[in-house]
């Protein structure tokens, strides 16, 4: 008896070795693997140019489960926001964001959050778990088959959960959406984003993966970010900034720091000059962003006028920095809040969302 295991969560040289435990020859895993990341096809039976007996083995030895988007939301700014299912009953999000370069896709790589940051919905209910690589692969082909013929050209790791918390899965998904016969995405169109894991950077640096770094810093000192990040406790901020500095060093890769805008919290004219001092000289990049409401944190987003006047001291201070264009707004883009309404309604998202994906 065969037991069966998931082909969607190899590896392309797990793949080779897979088939060759079955007595077929490498072509035969680049074959499928092309069928089923590059056509998208779910069923071995339509791979025509696999033999027949092949095809039946497969079947048994690793069944393929169809990807399912249960639910999508549309912004009017062409923003899309999908809820996918997982085998377990669980679901996650993916954002799907139009841009003049293409489709980028939010990739989420857990189902929750452990780090407990206090403006982000995704860890609100905790962590459930990490996400096979075969999970974060069927956000793609949900989308690309809802898409068609349009092709998503970059991928954010900026979903649900911390990436450097499921570290091996991440990468493994990461080389995998960049083999040139499967998706065939970029390295250089490819960003992991992390509220500051300090092993994983230093790790990722030593990959050779010439990817961009994205860090949620939110606050530049110890005190503000501590109280709105508890990762902070463990990874201070001048230590964090280190390691990023050190990431841009090895890799030649400028390092983004996110930083999202909370009225009255870390949005003064102190806290852009306190990060002006902190990232000057690095090879860096700041990305601000008015904070998205979360009903259930209490927080508020900063005035455009804030946004604006702390952009304008970092510009001054020779720190290149842009102010996110808001997309999604009108469907709950955040991270974990179309989740967060699905779990709250039993699965049920009302008459606003499209269950015909």
């Amino acid at each position: 008896m065969i037991t069966s295991v998931d082909i969607k969560s190899m590896s392309v040289s797990e793949c080779r070795a897979f088939f060759a435990s079955l007595g077929e020859p490498a072509f035969r895993a680049d074959q499928t693997l092309e069928w089923l990341y590059r056509a998208r096809l779910s069923s071995y039976a339509s791979m025509t140019n696999l033999p027949i007996r092949l095809r039946q083995l497969l079947a048994e030895a690793t069944p393929i489960r169809p990807s399912e988007a249960i639910a999508k939301v549309r912004s009017t700014d062409g923003t899309r926001k999908y809820l996918v299912g997982l085998a377990d009953g669980n679901a996650v999000e993916t954002v799907l964001m139009p841009h003049d370069y293409g489709l980028s896709l939010c990739v989420s790589s857990q189902v929750g959050c452990a780090m407990g940051c206090s403006f982000c919905a995704s860890g609100i209910g905790g962590l459930v778990r990490s996400l096979e690589c075969s999970e974060m692969i069927d956000q793609i082909l949900a989308v690309s088959n809802d898409v068609g013929n349009e092709r998503v050209s970059s991928v954010v790791m900026m979903g649900s959960g911390e990436p450097l918390a499921n570290y091996e899965n991440v990468l493994k998904f990461i080389k995998l959406i960049n083999w040139d016969r499967g998706f065939g995405i970029g390295y250089r169109h490819i960003t992991v984003s992390t509220c500051g894991i300090l092993p994983g950077i230093r790790k990722l640096s030593g990959e050779g993966l010439p990817i961009t770094l994205s860090v949620s810093l939110h606050a530049p000192d110890d005190d503000t970010r501590t109280a709105i990040m508890k990762i902070n406790r463990t990874y201070p901020v001048k230590e964090l900034v280190n390691a990023c500095s050190e990431y841009a060093e090895i890799t030649g890769r400028r390092v983004t720091y996110e930083y999202s805008l909370i009225s009255g919290v870390n949005d003064s004219s102190d806290h852009a000059a306190m990060l002006a001092a902190l990232i000057r000289g690095t090879l860096c990049h700041v990305n601000l962003i008015r904070l998205n409401p979360v009903a259930e944190t209490g927080l508020e987003r900063s005035s455009a006028d804030a946004a604006e006047r702390f952009g304008k001291i970092l510009r001054t201070s020779g720190i290149e920095t842009t102010i996110r264009r808001e997309m999604g707004a009108d469907i709950d883009a955040a991270c974990g809040q179309l989740r967060r309404r699905w779990l709250r309604e039993g699965g049920s998202l009302g008459s606003d969302c499209d269950h015909t994906v």
